[in-house]
């Protein structure tokens, strides 16, 4: 199986899993309902990856080249119209989402496939919170000299954006749902293997053993 490599440090990795089981898992208890307990059972067992999202992310792949050729082509077009300020503002746009996106995609592919919360986490804080503002900025700023092309290209990309977003948000609410079951699984199959073993889950000593040096009633009265 192979072995990817992810960019996000372990401290960001620990704190991206902290937010996704925060913010994405329904704490809802289920201790007397059965039919909860059956589909607990039943998302366990399943394969939580995100069909529909993992969809977008190789069309995305594939798109991507065609929206920034035509974006840079627009960009060389327009460019001597416009202000030195929006000169810069297009520029630094267009570096930002050429990185993120390459980190993005990367992200969301590994981050689905092999079901890793830090990773899917951070596809979707990088989708929202840097990919979404500077396309939005590209779409309805129209001191920019908006062209035709362009308005086609950038809101078929938005429509990837949004769609990924939503998918993403769902992949990560079974994906926590998922971890958070077989966390409390796992430790409670470790306090029965204890139970099993005559040992005390607390302190690991056996339940049928003093740990006083107390003689038999043999010895006492002999």
């Amino acid at each position: 199986m192979p072995v990817f490599y992810s960019p996000v440090p372990e401290n960001l990795q620990l704190g991206l899993s902290y937010m996704g089981g925060s913010v994405f898992t329904n704490n809802r208890t289920a201790d007397s309902d059965f039919s909860r307990e059956q589909e607990d059972a039943n998302v366990v067992n399943e394969l939580v990856s995100h069909l529909p999202l993992q969809m977008m992310l190789y069309f995305n792949m594939f798109y991507f080249p065609c929206w920034w050729f035509s974006a840079v082509f627009m960009l060389e077009v327009k460019f001597y119209y416009l202000p030195g300020y929006y000169q810069a503002l297009l520029i630094t746009g267009m570096i930002l989402l050429t990185v993120i996106e390459v980190v993005r995609l990367y992200l969301g592919y590994i981050g689905n496939l092999k079901e890793k919360v830090p990773e899917l986490a951070a596809f979707w804080l990088l989708s929202f919170l840097f990919q979404l503002p500077v396309l939005l900025f590209f779409v309805t700023d129209e001191g920019i000299i908006i062209l035709p092309l362009e308005r086609a290209v950038h809101s078929l990309y938005l429509l990837f954006l949004f769609a990924e977003i939503l998918a993403s948000f769902l992949a990560l609410r079974t994906m926590t749902r998922k971890l958070t079951l077989l966390f409390h699984l796992r430790q409670f199959g470790k306090v029965q293997s204890f139970q099993h073993a005559g040992m005390s889950p607390v302190y690991g000593i056996p339940y049928h053993r003093s740990v006083l040096p107390v003689s038999s009633a043999h010895d006492m009265f002999n």
